[in-house]
């Protein structure tokens, strides 16, 4: 694929088939996201893989059920709420694989720079024929305390972008963009 078809073609993946993604598959989009540029070069990521269904699930209902906990006092997720009361939601939407990028230090620019490495990442899963999506609310539960101890981050390690990547259930339809707004041109 030409890299403006994979840009045009990447989606936000939300149905996923049961088959494991291989290894070498996510090797391969970790080695994209590290070509990422990064401020003064500090590559400032670091990567964890979980595809232990049991594991994904669990964690998916921490989330949830933080997140349920926290929809009365943070306004911004009451439209979310429905979604978090429903006890078969899974925050990870079954995906069978899960890839979190930490930022390995408190560089000002670590979050930004693992970001663009999970942009990469994305488009690599694309062109491989993987979807992937970027679950947000599920970095509340991976940044506690008791989950890096469960998963071996040290503690100054913040989770990012936690990425969930698998073969898609079907087409994804593309939603409709805005135009760009150019503010100036000079």
């Amino acid at each position: 694929m030409e890299l403006m078809d994979v840009i045009n073609a990447r989606r936000s993946v939300r149905a996923y088939k049961p088959d494991a993604v291989e290894k070498s598959k996510i090797e391969k989009i970790i080695a994209a996201a590290v070509q990422a540029p990064t401020g003064m070069n500090q590559q400032p990521w670091v990567f964890g893989v979980i595809q232990d269904a049991a594991v994904l699930d669990d964690y998916s209902e921490r989330t949830r059920q933080f997140l349920l906990s926290k929809v009365g006092e943070w306004e911004w997720l009451a439209g979310y709420a429905d979604y978090f009361a429903n006890p078969e939601f899974n925050v990870f939407y079954h995906a069978p694989a899960l890839v979190v990028i930490y930022a390995k230090n408190a560089s000002p620019l670590a979050t930004t720079d693992c970001t663009l490495a999970a942009e990469n990442m994305m488009l690599a899963a694309c062109e491989l024929g993987l979807g992937s999506c970027w679950i947000g609310f599920s970095a509340f539960v991976l940044n506690t305390p008791e989950v890096k101890r469960e998963l071996g981050i040290p503690e100054g390690y913040v989770a990012v972008a936690p990425i969930i990547v698998g073969y898609p259930a079907g087409p994804i339809p593309a939603p409709e963009k805005n135009p760009p707004e150019v503010m100036y041109w000079k």
